[in-house]
């Protein structure tokens, strides 16, 4: 997958995270890291067949893997 492609699929959603209050984001009231990770793919996944995976890292050592399922 071009870098580009999955650049330009995520910036819609970053700028309507980036800055905000994620608990006032529809689907995000309980912001967790497995919860951000679920609606980013659910958001991305229409237009990236090849998605395999969403990851969220909350700091070096800790996060969440989303494969879909």
């Amino acid at each position: 997958m071009d870098f580009s492609d999955l650049k330009a699929a995520f910036k819609p959603l970053y700028e309507q995270l980036d800055h905000n209050y994620l608990n006032e984001i529809e689907g995000l009231e309980n912001p967790t890291s497995e919860n951000l990770a679920i609606w980013i793919w659910q958001r991305l996944k229409p237009n990236l067949p090849l998605l395999s995976k969403v990851e969220i890292k909350e700091t070096c050592t800790s996060g969440c893997v989303y494969c879909g399922e």
